[in-house]
């Protein structure tokens, strides 16, 4: 028996939540194939979301549409902007979220979509047409003999993909305490001709709340007001809680160090590259010998949930060697440890083989979305699921992809990095990757994305009717601002000002038009003036940057027949297929003079097109 749909989504993490939830709201026919359907949604690791650069990307997800921001802000325990002593071009919300509430509030999201049906089931093997000049996505099938037919496929197995975890010399298959592993599909991805690799994550112990001696650490309250993370919210009513702060000590590490024989990554056991900005214990201790103490945030994971997490001291050494050094930690003398760190090896599809629409160049109508493509992290993986969503969708209606420039969104710094520098660690996102992070505020994603995702269908009539209300109000608000003064100041003046204020320019408006303005389109109205001339400079950059982005490539060049070009260089840009010169501009191994080449060469259509062969 088989059911065919438009869209077919493998795994239901958060890639695999945004990538269905954005299909079946484009009107997709969409099936979720997922191993058990209550796990939708769920977190493997730390119960957050957000931080630097990745709240930038939850709100941007939110602006087109996505899900990951409302689900946040219905279940929330704590909610911080980060860097608020920085500019706000780089201020980051970050929520510490109720582990049980979260999965449950993506499911009900979920439940929704009315073009959206679950299927329970493991996928042992992608069906492609053959015998056309390349491959072209068929469908899939289950363990079971079940078949789901489409003409898109998106996978988006996280962590999940041939998985195998380890806590000192014990290990067991899955991608998650309790889950199994995805197996068959990483020999099938091969047998189609993909390349594979391996890549580590890890995850520190859970402790019971009740045996932790808060007088000894530092307390960490959310802000008041908490500020929600979707635009579609004015507010976050429920409580907040607390979390702490604690640091290890030099006896912790002289335990780890006497121990590191018996870890995974140190004794040859793990092969595989983890995340270097997201380092276990042991790799903290090793790398920074110099530092006698390292931080730990202390976070509930949930408010009815005796679990505490203890991030910042991921491990996969034994159980013994765990017990012991957590009780040498402050306020963990007495620790009830209720789970014990472990790391996860799983397969990825290196990036090399995938295009900046995430379509794998090997078959037509297959995406990769999430820890598939190298990415660490809820917020990196969602990012791409609702970009792989949206151009699966654009596939199937056979129209052009949506990709989304560095200037536009941090998604799209995110993707461009990926295919123009396949990972080779875990990916994760920092403010610090975005050359144009002044245009990327948190608070403008909808400014920049909300009319592109209402343009391909992504954004329904709710939001896009209360964007259209928050532009017309700040244009109420700058029209007001450009015939008044303020202290003896033209607004336009006053308003670039250090001093300059959201709450004295609520008050003179109030007087000058006799009307109240929210508080956020204020605030809103006042950033961008203040950030202006700074935002003009890039905008200089941005121009000179896209005529670069605007010299396509043709997908045919044959790099061997440019003989000036380097040897190196020939075989980068044959490896990646860049679809425009600034895309090659950013390939790893590169030279200006190499790029001087390519573009005499495509200024002059002096380029030869490859021969393509037909796929038997």
């Amino acid at each position: 028996m088989s059911k065919t749909f438009d869209v077919i989504v493998i795994g239901g993490g958060h890639a695999g939540a945004e990538a269905a939830w954005i299909a079946a709201r484009m009107g997709a026919t969409t099936a979720m194939v997922t191993f058990d359907q209550e796990a939708i949604g769920r977190m493997s690791c730390n119960p957050a979301i957000g931080g630097i650069g990745k709240g930038q990307m939850v709100r941007e997800i939110d602006a087109l549409g996505g899900i990951m921001a409302f689900a946040t802000d219905r279940a929330g325990i704590q909610f911080r902007m980060l860097n608020r002593s920085k500019g706000p071009a780089v201020w980051a919300p970050r929520a510490q979220a109720d582990r049980d509430a979260y999965p449950r509030a993506v499911q009900a999201i979920l439940q929704q979509a009315r073009n959206l049906e679950i299927v329970e089931g493991s996928v042992e093997e992608i069906l492609v047409h053959s015998g056309e000049e390349k491959l072209r996505i068929r469908g899939v099938k289950l363990s079971d003999g079940r078949e789901c037919l489409a003409e898109s496929v998106i996978i988006t197995t996280g962590t999940f993909l041939r998985a195998l975890m380890h806590c000192g010399t014990d290990q067991s298959e899955g991608g998650r305490i309790g889950e199994k592993s995805a197996t068959g599909l990483s020999a099938n991805l091969r047998a189609l001709g993909f390349k594979l690799g391996r890549l580590k994550t890890g995850t520190p112990p859970r402790i019971h709340r009740d045996s932790i001696d808060y007088s000894v650490c530092e307390v960490q309250p959310g802000d008041n007001p908490p500020v929600p993370f979707s635009f579609l919210n004015d507010a976050i009513r429920q409580s907040q809680i607390n979390c702490w702060v604690t640091w290890t000590q030099p006896s912790v590490h002289e335990h780890i160090r006497a121990n590191l024989h018996r870890a995974p990554m140190y004794s040859g056991q793990i092969q595989s590259r983890g995340p270097r900005y997201c380092p276990s214990i042991e790799d903290k201790v090793v790398r920074f010998s110099d530092k006698d103490r390292h931080q730990i945030f202390l976070e509930p994971e949930g408010y009815d949930n005796e679990r505490v997490y203890c991030n910042g001291i991921s491990t996969s050494l034994p159980k013994e060697v765990q017990d012991a050094f957590i009780r040498e930690i402050p306020g963990l003398e007495r620790a009830k440890i209720l789970q014990h760190g472990y790391a996860v090896e799983y397969d990825y599809v290196p990036t090399d083989q995938t295009t900046a629409s995430l379509e794998t160049k090997r078959v037509r109508g297959l995406f990769l979305a999430g820890q598939i493509n190298g990415t660490s992290g809820y917020e990196e993986a969602a990012g791409q699921g609702i970009m792989a969503g949206i151009n699966a969708v654009q596939y199937v209606r056979n129209e052009e992809p949506v990709i989304l420039g560095r200037d536009e969104a941090y998604i799209g710094v995110m993707i461009d990095d990926l295919i123009t520098r396949p990972p080779t660690e875990p990916y994760r996102m920092f403010t610090s990757r975005a050359e144009y992070r002044l245009l990327l505020r948190s608070d403008n994603a909808d400014q920049r994305l909300t009319p592109i995702g209402r343009k391909v269908g992504a954004v329904e009539d709710v939001r896009w009717s209360a964007f259209q209300r928050k532009m017309d109000t700040r244009r109420d608000i700058s029209a007001v601002a450009a015939r008044g003064s303020i202290d003896g100041l033209a607004f336009s003046n006053w308003m670039r000002r250090p001093e300059a204020e959201t709450e004295r320019f609520g008050i003179r408006l109030l007087e000058l038009s006799g009307r109240t303005f929210p508080e956020d389109d204020l605030r809103g109205v006042l950033l961008d003036a203040k950030y202006q001339g700074y935002v003009d400079r890039q905008a200089l950059q941005v121009e000179r940057f896209r005529r670069m982005e605007s010299m396509l490539i043709p997908t045919t060049v044959d790099y061997s027949s440019i003989p000036e070009l380097r040897a190196e260089a020939r075989e980068q840009l044959a490896k990646v297929e860049p679809r425009t010169l600034g895309q090659a501009a950013r390939i790893s191994g590169l030279t200006p003079a190499d790029l001087t080449v390519l573009w005499v060469c495509l200024s002059g259509r002096r380029v030869v097109q490859r021969r393509v062969e037909p796929v038997s």
